[in-house]
């Protein structure tokens, strides 16, 4: 762990601001970046073909400022094209993505490029994302008598970052507060279309695999917000959301495994984390009395991405669960007990990524 250090030449950084249909949040966000202290911050913000005043605000916000640059596009590109258009524009020394409905907190982007200043193998810093819900406060209470306390970072080698996604099988990081350096982004390109929902965490990986990981404890860096209509974190159902993290390991392991330690015991790993998490969620539906048909689905796709997954504790459970019947396992008294565990288990993971980062 180290101190935040201040001081020095203002770093440069380049925020990509996608917008489509977010007029009415694009002031807001615009705001949240122009206020950054302590970095020479600049503006794209590209908006992709939107139907409402979009173009119109950003272009008023381009007249008033002269850190903001605009472009248009003549028909709708999609968020992974539009964001990896940006990234091919950036030229400061560090890059945020940044979507249109979200936003930066005070000095989130003087923290960041601080710890990268003092630690040079650091190709990407994040922090906590506050969660911002429609209808409710804007900062919680007391973040912004926090934001002025000292801060320290947690860094962790490339390789240990990955491994412990590969134990978690999920993303950690939301976007908004994740801050790169720009060479390293050159380094390994940009987002990978194939990854529609999880091309983020398969970003996140490959810095990993070419860079260390910082973490700043002890502060909110951006604030995400959560609607219906939020870009690129809506997963249609369970299997949706299983098959694109799937995806996203897959796509990394395929590009950049050469670079990895012991990448075998790596892919072992995580199709493990993912059998047991599919055959888990197969046992809450039988539980609950709901989609048979969702059930069988879970464990053909646990059984696809780990063969040998009859072998896993996760397997015995969902099996026995299905003799008794559904609806019926949660009169049983030993999964009565499991559910507690796993509701444990569950909380200490997010006090873990609240306050760890992972």
């Amino acid at each position: 762990m180290t101190g935040l250090a201040t001081g020095g030449t203002k770093p440069s950084v380049s925020v990509i601001v996608p917008c489509f249909n977010y007029g009415h949040l694009l002031g807001e966000c615009v705001a949240s970046v122009l206020d950054q202290d302590g970095v020479d911050v600049r503006l794209l913000v590209i908006d992709d073909c939107s139907s409402d005043d979009s173009a119109d605000v950003a272009a008023r916000l381009a007249e008033r400022h002269d850190r903001i640059e605009l472009r248009r596009h003549a028909r709708n590109m999609g968020l992974i094209a539009t964001a990896n258009e940006g990234l091919q524009w950036a030229q400061g020394d560090y890059v945020v993505l940044l979507s249109a409905d979200d936003l930066l907190v005070p000095g989130s982007l003087q923290r960041a490029t601080q710890v990268m200043t003092e630690h040079p193998n650091v190709g990407l810093t994040y922090g906590r994302a506050l969660r911002l819900t429609e209808g409710s406060q804007l900062i919680v209470p007391g973040e912004r008598r926090r934001l002025a306390k000292k801060r320290s970072a947690k860094i962790w080698r490339g390789a240990d970052w990955i491994r412990l996604r590969c134990r978690s099988g999920h993303n950690c990081i939301a976007s908004p507060e994740a801050v790169v350096r720009t060479s390293v982004q050159r380094a390994v390109g940009g987002y990978d279309p194939s990854c529609r929902h999880t091309s983020d965490l398969n970003m996140w990986l490959r810095i990993a695999s070419v860079a260390d990981i910082a973490f700043i404890r002890g502060s909110s860096q951006a604030i995400y917000r959560v609607h219906g209509d939020s870009m690129w974190r809506s997963h249609d159902s369970p299997m949706v959301d299983l098959h694109e993290r799937r995806a996203a390991f897959d796509a990394f392991f395929t590009e950049c495994s050469s670079r990895l330690e012991n990448p075998g015991s790596l892919r072992d790993t995580v199709a493990r984390t993912l059998a047991r998490q599919a055959l888990w969620k197969g046992s809450r539906t039988v539980d609950r009395g709901e989609d048979a048909e969702l059930a069988r689905e879970l464990i053909a796709f646990a059984l696809d991405v780990y063969p040998t997954a009859r072998h896993l504790r996760e397997w015995r459970g969902l099996r026995l669960r299905q003799r008794l019947g559904a609806g019926r396992s949660q009169l049983f008294p030993p999964f009565l007990l499991t559910g507690a565990t796993h509701r444990l288990r569950h909380h200490a993971s997010w006090l873990r990524l609240r306050h760890l980062g992972v």
